[in-house]
Order: C-alpha cells, then sequence, then structure tokens
C-alpha cells in the first residue's frame, strides 16, 4: 500500500510545514521565521523608520506580528502592477491576562482570555505552551516560549455523568483556567517565569502580548498517510505556503510580487499590524515613491494588479454532510479551495475564478470550489477588508480541513504542495 505522505517533494513540504508551524507558536515568532527564512534566501530586511532603496532588489518589513516581503525587478517602473499573496499569522486560542498568577484549592492556576473564536472543548487535556513578546521598562523587546507548562483539565465523567448524553458546557470564565502548579499563588509569578527565559527579571516586564499554543508535534497519519494534522494550519499553512512559493522566484517578475502576513485576522483586523490597518498601503505606496509614481500612476498600477487573499477554508464532514452546500462538497487531497460567497465575505468574482483556474493549470494543480450552506452563515478573509482599503483586485482561495479552530486541524498530505505550486503560478504567470 502506497504511502501518499512518503513521496517527494510532498513529504519534504510537509516536514518543512511541520518545521515552520513548530517555530511559530506565536504571530510574533510567525513573524520572526518568515524573516529568518526571507533572510536566508536572500531577502533584505528594512525599517519603517529609514528611508528605502529605490533600486531593484528583495526585501521585507517587520511590524509587529506582521511580515511583507517583495521582489522589485529591475525592470519595474512607476506603473509596474503588483501580484499580491496575502495572509495571516494568527490563529484562535487564548491570551494572557493582566494579573495572571492565579489559583484556587492548592493549585497554581494562570488567567487567560479567549482570542478569536477557539472550539474550547479541543484544548482540554492538552500539554500548551505560553509564546510571544515581552516588552521591558528599557525599551527593548523579546520572545519567548516555554515549552509545555499548562493544561486545561476536563471534569472526570465520574463527576459529570450527563456530560455524553447532554453534551459538554463551558464557560471561559469559569471552567477554562489552566493549571500551572500546585502550592500558594502568592509564590509564584507567571510574568516572571516568562521575563527568566529571556535572561530578565520579572520587575523589568513593563509589558506583554503572550497566547497559549499546543505542543503536540505534526504529523501524518490514515491508511496512506493521506492526512497531516497540527495546531495552527489556520492559518500558518496559508503563511507557509505564500513563503516556500516567494523564496523560490527568481529576481525579475514581470510584476512586483509582495507577500503579506497580517496579524490578528482572527479578532477583525482592525489594527496596525492587520489586514484593516495601513501596513500593505504603506509599503506599497513607498515602493512606488521609489520609482517615482504619481498618484496617477500609482493608480494605474493598482488597476493592473492583483491580491491572491489565501486561509483556510471547509473540506466537507463526514458526519455533518447537512452544514455544507449539497453541490459543493470538497474533499481533502482534492487541491486547494476556490472561495466565493455571493454577500462578498469572499472576494472572488468570475475574473479572479478564471484568474485562479489558470493559475492551477499553470502548475498543473486540481482545485476545488467552495460556496457555504444558506443555512450556515460564512466567516470571512483579509481578502474583503484588502479590496476595499486598496481597490486592487481580489480573490479568496485556501487549504480545505477539518476541525477548523480546534487546537489541532488537519489537512490533506498533498494539498500543502500543490497550493504552494498554484500560488507560484498567481505570483509568476508564464504570460
Amino acid at each position: 500500500m502506497s504511502d501518499t505522505a512518503q513521496t517527494s517533494p510532498t513529504r519534504s513540504h510537509l516536514d518543512d510545514l511541520a518545521a515552520f508551524v513548530q517555530a511559530s507558536p506565536s504571530s510574533f515568532h510567525a513573524a520572526q521565521e518568515a524573516a529568518r527564512r526571507l533572510t536566508e534566501a536572500g531577502f533584505s530586511e528594512v525599517s519603517e523608520r529609514d528611508e528605502w532603496p529605490s533600486e531593484a532588489g528583495k526585501r521585507f518589513v517587520l511590524r509587529d506580528g506582521a511580515v511583507v516581503a517583495w521582489i522589485q525587478p529591475a525592470s519595474a517602473g512607476p506603473r509596474t502592477p503588483f501580484r499580491i499573496l496575502g495572509a495571516h499569522t494568527d490563529s484562535p486560542g487564548f491570551a494572557l491576562k493582566p494579573k495572571p498568577t492565579t489559583g484556587a484549592h492548592g493549585w497554581l492556576q494562570a488567567g487567560v482570555e479567549v482570542y478569536g473564536g477557539p472550539l474550547y472543548n479541543s484544548w482540554l487535556d492538552r500539554e500548551l505552551e505560553f509564546a510571544g513578546r515581552l516588552a521591558f521598562h528599557d525599551g527593548s523587546v523579546a520572545l519567548v516560549r516555554t515549552g509545555p507548562f499548562l493544561r486545561f483539565p476536563q471534569l472526570a465523567v465520574h463527576l459529570d455523568r450527563g456530560v455524553n448524553a447532554e453534551g459538554l458546557k463551558l464557560d471561559p470564565q469559569r471552567h477554562l483556567n489552566p493549571i500551572i502548579g500546585v502550592g500558594d499563588p502568592a509564590s509564584a509569578d507567571v510574568v516572571a517565569h516568562l521575563a527568566h527565559l529571556a535572561g530578565r527579571n520579572g520587575d523589568e516586564v513593563a509589558g506583554y502580548d503572550v497566547s497559549v499554543a499546543d505542543t503536540t508535534a505534526p504529523s501524518t497519519f490514515g491508511m496512506r498517510g493521506e492526512f497531516f494534522a497540527s495546531g495552527r494550519l489556520d492559518n500558518l499553512s496559508s503563511v507557509h505556503a505564500g513563503l516556500a512559493a516567494m523564496v523560490a522566484l527568481p529576481d525579475d517578475p514581470a510584476a512586483i510580487v509582495v507577500f503579506a502576513a497580517f496579524d490578528h485576522e482572527e479578532v477583525g483586523s482592525a489594527t496596525r499590524s492587520g489586514a484593516s490597518g495601513p501596513l500593505l498601503e504603506h509599503v506599497l505606496e513607498r515602493i512606488g515613491a521609489g520609482l517615482g509614481a504619481s498618484r496617477s500612476d500609482a493608480a494605474r498600477a493598482f488597476a493592473d494588479s492583483w491580491c491572491l487573499s489565501a486561509d483556510a477554508g471547509h473540506a466537507v464532514h463526514p458526519n455533518y454532510p447537512e452544514r455544507h452546500d449539497p453541490a459543493n462538497r470538497p474533499l481533502v487531497n482534492g487541491g486547494p479551495l476556490l472561495k466565493i460567497n455571493a454577500n462578498q465575505r469572499y472576494t472572488t468574482d468570475a475574473l479572479g475564478a478564471a484568474e485562479w483556474s489558470r493559475a492551477c493549470a499553470e502548475a498543473g494543480v486540481s482545485y476545488q470550489e467552495f460556496v457555504s450552506n444558506n443555512s450556515v452563515p460564512c466567516g470571512s478573509t483579509i481578502g474583503p477588508l484588502t479590496a476595499t482599503r486598496l481597490g486592487i483586485r481580489t480573490l479568496d482561495v485556501g487549504l480545505p480541513l477539518l476541525s477548523m479552530h480546534s487546537a489541532r486541524e488537519m489537512c490533506g498530505s498533498e494539498d500543502p504542495a500543490a497550493f504552494t505550486a498554484a500560488i507560484a503560478a498567481f505570483l509568476l504567470p508564464s504570460a
């Protein structure tokens, strides 16, 4: 029996995706890992505070948990269009509250707040870690991660006899207080522990952005190794695919190619590092200014530009088929999704569908269409936000997943490599 996940280049691509996820327990770590890989591939970091070079080159800029990279070819001029891949670095879960060291009945606990829309039950009985950034009084910043450190323990069935018949009901304030140890809370300090990981004292910490992440390593499974399970596939699968496509592109594409990985999509994107903020717009404006573009030139360049919004989508669930559209039922390993919604929760239109069809055909990749059941509200992505802010034609795509917003999601083992190939063909059209 053949093993889908063992074939090359699928295996090496999955291994690289797994390594990226494991290096990225928070949006800040994901942006830093992207920066590391970009630097390794010959991209140069620029600061928002400095003048940027106007000549051709491969560059990137970091803003908190977001990163934007671009390739400016030697042939670029004031009206050269952009080819943009947009994704997001954050995932639903939990964030550390102020005054986080708590406890009750002899247990040490940590105060956490819900971030986005996680599936609460999926976070139970897992070894989890804290990860994120610390800001110190001296103005310095450090990224930290604890490794396995906390757990949300579920109440035993002996003490909740009706749980299987009546369903599990979790109050996030009462029931989602993770345990981190035993003892007196007065004798412990979560923030000090995090500071010590950075070689600092707890009283040096002025602020923090720390989230909770699953520590279980990604893995393949299934009869033929056809499935891939991991935390944070929504949406590190798209960040990784865009990044892998970007670093493999030549230095002289016909358009200015841009990779934009935003933060805070799971909570609405309305931040300085989110897709509703000005980050991408500022980058495109500064690139254009370096090329001598007038406002008219910039508008003309935007009119010929494309943005591919890449975010995870839903595969049909075999146990809940009634929640899906009866005619459009994507499967894992059936190829990436083209996401469509008449109410513009996704931005794909007829021209966008044609462009994705072209890219997939050039890459030799099959794709599937996704549309929601009319009775089930449709989610959204950075696509409508980017199209509204910039006026650039945008379409929405992504990997089909099961268990989206779970602590551990799953996709097909063949889909990530296929998705990367399709993104590469979108960013670098053959004609």
